[in-house]
């Protein structure tokens, strides 16, 4: 949000668009903890589907992330700050906030970002810190997959 014409197209690449730039996300939500005695299960999957309801569906889905969501007024809406976001907004609802492990998004195929609610300090600032996957095939493979905007 911060930065010039020139320096998106340098960080963001063919993801930068004036006019937005769009992605069908796919998210895992991972949750570990000790096995309930009585009901066998760390946590109710239906418990689970409705958190992510809660805190994905009805926050981000088939919004402008940068123009409907208040979270990304001021802050990228990358895969990264997306999924600290879905974190922290679990976080809040969760009955077991301290059952919540990874959050994993699906850019595309290839490309997915993991978050495991990491945070370092350095000096008074804190960041978090999360991990980013890029699978690369064989170049034959990737011109038959590629399509215009979708990979970015």
């Amino acid at each position: 949000p911060f930065l010039s014409e020139e320096a998106n197209r340098q960080v963001y690449g063919k993801c930068n668009n004036p006019n937005g730039h769009g992605h069908n996300y796919n998210v895992e939500v991972t949750v570990r903890g000790p096995v309930d005695s009585k009901t066998g299960m760390v946590m109710n999957i239906t418990d689970l589907k409705e958190y992510m309801d809660q805190a994905i569906m009805k926050k981000l889905d088939h919004l402008n992330l940068d123009k409907d969501v208040p979270y990304f007024k001021n802050l990228a809406s990358t895969t990264e700050n997306v999924a600290i976001f879905i974190w922290d907004s679990l976080k809040l609802i969760m009955n077991k906030p301290e059952l919540l492990y990874e959050i994993k998004i699906y850019e595309t195929d290839k490309n997915s970002v993991v978050y495991r609610g990491e945070k370092h300090s350095v000096g008074h600032h804190h960041h978090h810190e999360a991990v980013k996957h890029s699978r690369v095939t064989n170049s034959s493979e990737n011109s038959s997959n590629l399509s215009s905007d979708s990979d970015g």
